[in-house]
């Protein structure tokens, strides 16, 4: 009948999940295979996860994101680095969107601003593990010493910049 569900039970466990990843994200593949021609991917992100700016330069996909449960923020960058937009994103239709579609040369990263927060990414397939995402120079490696520091910056401005356009 159906090939999966999404459902809350589904959602809870992935959260538990993500809150004790020492990344503190954990996602869920909904498609079968990394052959698949549509990549589906459910991503629990807990508010002090750091995912590494970047873009998918050198595997030219885009990528969508739907927040499915709780809020985001969707951070866009200049070339430089420096922060050109902020977009809250929620699931609660209380945001500036409930989904995004971000184009391959976009640098970008998401930050989750609730505990629970789950979003649905989808991209292009198949996925190919040796065309990675083209990481950020300009900012930190996940786990290297100023990871943290610079995850705590884009937080405080996410919430500055946030907070003036909202």
């Amino acid at each position: 009948m159906f090939e999966y569900v999404v459902d809350n039970d589904l959602l809870n466990n992935l959260s538990q999940q993500a809150k004790i990843n020492p990344r503190l994200r954990q996602h869920y593949n909904l498609h079968k295979s990394h052959a698949e021609p549509c990549q589906k991917i459910l991503n629990a992100i807990e508010p002090l996860s750091y995912i590494r700016p970047h873009r998918h330069f050198t595997d030219p996909k885009s990528e969508f994101f739907l927040a499915i449960r709780g809020e985001f923020a969707l951070i866009l960058f200049d070339e430089e680095g420096a922060i050109s937009r902020v977009h809250r994103f929620s699931s609660k239709m209380l945001a500036d969107f409930l989904a995004a579609e971000i184009q391959n040369d976009v640098w970008h990263t998401v930050i989750s601003l609730e505990s629970d927060s789950v979003l649905l990414e989808v991209k292009s397939g198949p996925f190919d593990a040796n065309q990675p995402k083209d990481f950020a120079l300009w900012a930190p490696e996940e786990n290297s010493g100023n990871s943290k520091d610079y995850a705590s910056f884009l937080r405080s401005t996410c919430f500055k910049k946030m907070n003036s356009i909202v």
